[in-house]
């Protein structure tokens, strides 16, 4: 009895406890649902007042003008960011390599390996990153931009895999230094077409006209030069321009180069807004009537040596694709050999090698500081020690012990061009622009020099002394715009030195150089690698091969004609095959009837 009493009592016991707890557990979760609603009715209230501030805030900006030219306004922002950040990254680690190679000063062994492993390991990163996450980040992408410019349906170039992939490996393939001796001016066109991508897919537009708006901000972004860049896209980009893309240019590209500089005044870089190679030529008498036929042999000088570079370049682009041995290693093995191109370049680079023979110690920023220099080196040689830094050092790089200025100038001009032909064939994301440019300022500067030198005394009654960065300006110009057969390079040099003194020398020299480097229909540089890699390109450049880009206009564009015969304009393959999609159902009923 007593047992089964006691039992009884715990059985109660239980019961009590249970009721107890059960009922403390609805009160929590009663409680904790409670609070759980009101935070999220809290966030949803939240939520709803960003959506309605952000819809007057739209109707706002939509009140003064439509949400594309915000867009606009934001892609020559984000572009002019990303270059701006690159550039200090990249300097970061060129100072800390340079740091590096002085701190081993003595010892010649572990300097030639801190100079050629520095780069070879980072044009081995740059080609491995960039082709594990996306095959097609090679090379500098305008070729492929123009082809998908004319229609060529080409996604993989425009990929957000692509974007990130090329931006990492030109930060390696940058820091690589003035050994490698490749630029950023063409990888940053394709960063800002593939930039466009999000605008695209957020906003329906004429991919075209982003295309050619993103092609202008890239090349505002890297220089702080927005009416070159919107020339460049003109005549680079665009087959046949649309008078309608010119004003949205114009705004991304200022708003690119606006950017770009306001960055470098908040970085302590420069003290005001102001061109990115500052130039202080004398602007009383910049030069006599007489150096404007000294400037016209200039412009053919500078013709005849981009003809020879862009044969070289072809020809390079098709021996490496035709050998069997270095086909074979560029389809299997292409980190190796980057780095097997990029440890021989530094050591032909490598300063007590051949290196002091090229001022191959200063980087590429440097070089073209100092060869636009408007100070003689003639009158700099008869007194060298007064010289300020950083002339000084710059005049010990060109005028190396028992070498002349004008030896370590014609080495440079003479080897440079194998250098970089060489450097084309790395399977990296690199630009080819500005090395081109920086060699034109290199075959201005001999020019400037030997006049200077032989006019010593000045010309004509005034004695007007000769000013070799002049003529480095001009050369600078009309090399790069014999190679990419534009004028551009002429109103870019200008905006680069913020010169308008040497404004009419230096188109005078790009005219003539265009002229020649056009004669017989020669492709261009970018015409080049299209047809190495069986693109199309623009048509009015190549008139041999009219019957194939007929057919190719045959093919790939199609004639917009209303009832009656008078032709509205021409739509892409790709755009009309869009448009039927949309509307198939149309499409099939008219069929059918």
């Amino acid at each position: 009895m007593n047992v089964h009493g006691n039992h009884g009592k715990n059985r109660g016991h239980e019961s009590e406890v249970r009721w107890i707890i059960s009922s403390v557990i609805d009160d929590l979760t009663l409680s904790s649902l409670n609070a759980v609603n009101s935070y999220l009715s809290s966030v949803i209230y939240v939520l709803f007042i960003w959506a309605e501030c952000v819809l007057y805030v739209k109707k706002v900006l939509v009140f003064f003008a439509s949400m594309e030219w915000y867009c606009y306004a934001l892609l020559g922002i984000i572009t002019a960011l990303m270059s701006f950040f690159m550039d200090m990254t990249v300097a970061k680690l060129l100072n800390a390599h340079q740091w590096l190679y002085r701190c081993l000063k003595g010892h010649h062994l572990l300097q030639f390996l801190c100079w050629t492993l520095y780069p070879a390991c980072l044009c081995a990163l740059s080609t491995s990153f960039a082709h594990s996450i996306c095959p097609f980040s090679a090379g500098s992408g305008v070729p492929e931009a123009r082809a998908i410019l004319l229609g060529m349906d080409m996604p993989d170039y425009l990929s957000l895999s692509n974007l990130f992939a090329k931006l990492f490996g030109l930060i390696c393939t940058l820091a690589s230094g003035s050994t490698v001796f490749l630029g950023k001016v063409g990888p940053f066109v394709h960063l800002s077409v593939m930039i466009e991508i999000v605008y695209k897919a957020t906003y329906a537009n004429d991919s075209c006209e982003m295309l050619v708006v993103a092609s202008a901000v890239g090349v505002a972004s890297c220089f702080g030069a927005p009416v070159s860049g919107v020339l460049f896209s003109i005549e680079v980009m665009g087959t046949h321009y649309s008078v309608r893309n010119y004003c949205p240019c114009f705004f991304a590209a200022a708003c690119g180069a606006i950017t770009f500089r306001l960055l470098s005044v908040c970085s302590t870089d420069q003290e005001t807004i102001q061109a990115l190679f500052k130039t202080s030529f004398s602007s009383d008498l910049p030069y006599q009537p007489f150096e404007i036929f000294i400037f016209v042999l200039l412009g053919l000088f500078c013709s005849i040596l981009s003809c020879i570079y862009l044969f070289c370049h072809r020809w390079a682009l098709r021996f490496v694709k035709t050998n069997k041995p270095i086909s074979r290693l560029l389809a299997t093995e292409k980190s190796l050999y980057s780095a097997i191109v990029a440890f021989l370049l530094a050591c032909f680079t490598f300063y007590h090698s051949a290196g002091h023979f090229i001022a191959s110690e200063l980087t590429m920023k440097q070089l073209l500081t100092s060869l636009l220099d408007d100070t003689s080196w003639y009158s700099v040689s008869q007194n060298a020690s007064a010289l300020p830094e950083p002339q000084k050092t710059f005049w010990q790089a060109w005028n190396p012990p028992g070498k002349s200025y004008f030896q370590t100038l014609g080495f440079f001009i003479t080897a440079k061009v194998g250098l970089l032909v060489v450097a084309c064939t790395l399977p990296l994301p690199a630009g080819y622009f500005m090395p081109v440019f920086v060699y034109g300022a290199a075959v201005g500067r001999l020019v400037g020099e030997g006049s200077a030198y032989f006019l010593s005394d000045g010309i004509s009654s005034a004695k007007s002394l000769i000013n070799p960065g002049g003529y480095a300006l001009a050369g600078a110009a009309a090399f790069s715009g014999a190679v990419t057969h534009t004028l551009s390079p002429a109103l870019l040099a200008l905006e680069m030195t913020g010169q308008c003194s040497h404004a009419v020398p230096a188109l005078v020299a790009t005219l003539v150089s265009n002229a020649v480097a056009r004669a017989k229909h020669r492709p261009s540089f970018y015409d080049g690698i299209s047809l190495i890699k069986k693109l199309p390109h623009l048509p009015s450049l190549i008139r041999s091969d009219s019957l194939r880009l007929w057919l190719y206009h045959v093919f790939y564009f199609f004639p917009c004609l209303p009832d009656s015969p008078t032709l509205l304009g021409t739509i892409n393959k790709s755009q009309l095959r869009e448009h039927l999609h949309q509307h198939r159902n149309e499409v099939i009923e008219v069929i059918m009837c």
